[in-house]
């Protein structure tokens, strides 16, 4: 089961997406992939440019 901090970070993330209309577990998962994917990727083209 999942507690403390770690518990809350997750309600958070389900808040804001459930206030931006995203209401399906399914759904939220797969805009956290896209998001964490995009933000990877911007990782690795940034530590090549410098």
């Amino acid at each position: 089961m999942i507690t403390g901090e770690l518990r809350s970070k997750v309600d958070s993330i389900w808040d804001t997406m459930w206030s931006g209309g995203i209401s399906k577990p399914l759904s939220v998962i797969e805009q956290l992939t896209y998001l964490l994917f995009i933000k990877r990727l911007d990782q690795r083209l940034g530590s090549r440019q410098s």
